[in-house]
């Protein structure tokens, strides 16, 4: 929805909508704030906040949280969220797991199921998810499914591709480039399911419970099997045509120097080939080392084996020009990282990057500051159980539809 602006067609139902949101979006900022402080952050008048406030506290989505002092006469009440007021169920789909997830409108996660194990087909991933889903809806009362959002489905599109890339030999994910999986699961589910890019649901994530809160621009980078990224710009996720806007695991960049790199004969690499834990991970292997697990990933990280400090160096090579590349085209002044992995891995890529990226720096452009992202190996199935609430609660979702395009 959108605020009415001069000469844009907006009628008082959705301006109602979009003020709602913007006053859920202030105190998601805030943690808490006064009417007051509501109606001097949001820019509207202190009759129309106290209509928006009766309505959202009628809706449960808002709370009295305390009292304070503002001066002379009577302390100020406090408002916040009220963490029980919806909750989101997301669905995480990787080439190599499945997640599912409930969480709460605080961001909270509630529960949690797990199957780490090589993509089956779309018929049996939605057994099993349907079943997560029925497990993890036992976790709310009656009354608290009523407030149910829906479900967010986040996977990466073009499932079937750059197996070779990424060590996987299975051919059945061919299969799920003719399948609409958000679709069949609302079918299955009767509940509204909202699809996106799995890069683009974690920014998302971030956008509405993580640096969000501080940011409304910035590249989140995710390093999981493959990398992954979203865009937040003025506080919206660009999405793009096809919905993958900020697929720079796609962008090329040159050979890799790493003996343990496949050679493909080409002048250009995928950065995905390069900067991935899936890359970590062929390099240990090469060396001689048993890589199955995060757990050992997390081993070999601890113990600053000379492969990890190799494989960091090479990263960080392939990263900069792809994210000076992308900075200076999206000016965006911040990147936001965040891994599956990490006992010390991302505070190591953050300040060799940095250094890198400042050094990299074309005239008159600053190199992006970098952040560290705020849910780790949660993001995934924090930013697909994210997408019903931020397409619910957010003001700035017009770029959302539900399905993957």
């Amino acid at each position: 929805m959108f605020a009415a602006d001069e000469g844009r067609g907006c009628n008082s139902v959705q301006l109602r909508r979009y003020n709602e949101r913007l006053l859920l979006q202030t105190l998601r900022r805030a943690g808490e704030a006064s009417k007051a402080e509501l109606a001097r952050k949001t820019k509207l008048t202190g009759t129309a906040i106290g209509g928006i406030i009766g309505g959202l506290e009628a809706c449960e989505l808002i709370e009295v949280g305390g009292r304070r002092s503002e001066g002379r006469g009577q302390p100020a009440t406090l408002l916040r969220l009220n963490p029980k007021g919806a909750f989101g169920l997301g669905v995480r789909l990787d080439r190599d797991s499945i997640e599912t997830a409930l969480v709460d409108f605080g961001g909270e996660m509630l529960g949690r199921r797990v199957h780490d194990r090589i993509l089956p087909s779309p018929d049996e991933a939605l057994a099993l998810v349907r079943q997560d889903i029925d497990s993890l809806l036992d976790i709310l009362s009656p009354a608290e499914r009523q407030r149910l959002a829906g479900v967010g489905v986040a996977q990466p599109f073009n499932l079937g591709a750059w197996l070779s890339q990424i060590v996987i030999s299975t051919p059945a994910f061919r299969d799920w480039d003719e399948i609409d999986f958000g679709f069949e699961l609302g079918q299955l589910t009767g509940l509204p399911v909202f699809c996106e890019n799995d890069g683009n649901a974690a920014a998302i994530a971030e956008l509405f419970y993580g640096r969000g809160r501080e940011f409304d621009d910035f590249i989140y980078l995710f390093l999981g099997p493959v990398i992954g990224c979203g865009i937040a710009l003025d506080g919206d996720c660009l999405r793009g045509v096809s919905g993958n806007a900020g697929d720079i695991a796609v962008m090329p960049v040159p050979p890799s120097r790493l003996a343990s790199a496949p050679n493909n004969g080409g002048k250009w690499e995928l950065l995905l080939s390069r900067a991935s834990l899936n890359a970590l991970t062929r390099h240990l292997r090469h060396a001689g080392e048993s890589v199955n697990t995060h757990g050992d990933l997390s081993r070999f990280i601890k113990s600053h084996h000379p492969a990890v400090e190799e494989w960091v160096e090479d990263c960080i090579d392939a990263l900069v020009p792809a994210l000076l590349s992308a900075s200076c085209m999206l000016d965006a002044p911040l990147a936001v990282i965040d891994a599956d992995v990490d006992d010390g891995l991302i505070d190591l890529l953050m300040q060799r990057l940095a250094r890198a990226l400042e050094a990299a720096a074309p005239e008159a452009h600053t190199a992006p500051g970098l952040v560290r992202g705020s849910f780790g190996s949660d993001a995934g199935a924090l930013g697909a159980a994210s997408l019903p609430m931020f397409f619910s609660f957010s003001p700035r979702t017009d770029i959302l539809h539900n399905g993957t395009k």
